[in-house]
C-alpha cells in the first residue's frame, strides 16, 4: 500500500488534477464519518476519486487505503466504505483503465479482502444500504462487476419492482 506521507501521491492524479489532497483525507476516514452524500470527506473522496463514472492513478491507491480503514473497525463502517471501492473497479473494468503497475499488487489485495469485511460488518437487520453496498464489494472481489453494476445502480426503493418483474416472466 502505498504510504500516505509518500512522494508518489503528487505525480497521481484524480478528477481535478494532482492527488496530493487525498491523504489528508483519507487520514479523516480513520474517524469514522458519517456516510451521507454530503458528509466531508466522502464527498471529496467520491469527486476526486470516482467522478462521473471515471477513475484515475489516484483512485488505484486510495482503494487500499479505504479497505485497511475499514478493517480497524469493522463495527463503525458505513456503505461507503465498500461502495466507492466497488464502483471504482466497475468504472475501471467499463472505461477500460489500466492501473499504474506499481499500484497494482495492493489494490488488488484490497478488492480480495472486501468478503471478509462484509462478513465482519453485515449483521442480522442491518441497513439495507450497507447490505447493498456490501454485496457489490463482494461481487467486484469475485470478478463479477456486471454484477457489482446492478447492486450500485439498483435503487433500494425498485428491489419490490423487479422481484415483482422477475416472478412475472
Amino acid at each position: 500500500m502505498l504510504p500516505l506521507d509518500a512522494e508518489l501521491w503528487t505525480t497521481l492524479r484524480h478528477a481535478y488534477g494532482t492527488a496530493e489532497d487525498i491523504p489528508l483525507l483519507l487520514r479523516q476516514l480513520r474517524l469514522f464519518p458519517p456516510s451521507r452524500p454530503d458528509a466531508e470527506p466522502w464527498h471529496s473522496l467520491w469527486s476526486a476519486l470516482c467522478h462521473q463514472g471515471d477513475v484515475y492513478s489516484a483512485s488505484f491507491a486510495a482503494v487500499p487505503h479505504i479497505v485497511d480503514i475499514g478493517e480497524t473497525a469493522p463495527s463503525r463502517v458505513g456503505f461507503d466504505f465498500f461502495l466507492l471501492p466497488a464502483a471504482i473497479d466497475v468504472a475501471r473494468v467499463e472505461k477500460s483503465v489500466t492501473i499504474p503497475p506499481a499500484l497494482q499488487p495492493a489494490y488488488s489485495h484490497a478488492l480480495s479482502k472486501l468478503p471478509a469485511l462484509a462478513c465482519a460488518v453485515i449483521q442480522p437487520k442491518c441497513d439495507g444500504d450497507l447490505c447493498q453496498s456490501a454485496l457489490a464489494a463482494c461481487a467486484v472481489a469475485a470478478g463479477r462487476t456486471d454484477l457489482a453494476r446492478l447492486l450500485i445502480d439498483l435503487d433500494s426503493d425498485d428491489i419490490g419492482e423487479v422481484l415483482e418483474w422477475y416472478e412475472s416472466r
